[in-house]
């Protein structure tokens, strides 16, 4: 019983640690501004959730003019 308990919990850490992990993420805008378009990329360390919300915050448009950013 005792090994049994141990095994869940050493495989309840295991998946917490994996979940939770910083990773590199690639943040792609696209912007269009009187109808030229331009890309830009920048590298975000984070969560792949915390990652895609810091990315997205970067979304805009305005009078003729739009960004799109998104996660590669």
């Amino acid at each position: 019983m005792k090994k049994i308990v141990l095994s869940i919990a050493a495989l309840a850490l295991v998946a917490t640690t994996m979940t939770s992990c910083k990773k590199e993420y690639t943040c792609e805008c696209t912007a269009t501004v009187l109808g030229f378009t331009t890309t830009a990329s920048s590298t975000i360390k984070d969560t792949k959730k915390k990652a895609k919300e810091a990315c997205e915050k970067g979304n805009a448009s305005a009078a003729g003019s739009s960004v799109s950013c998104k996660i590669k």
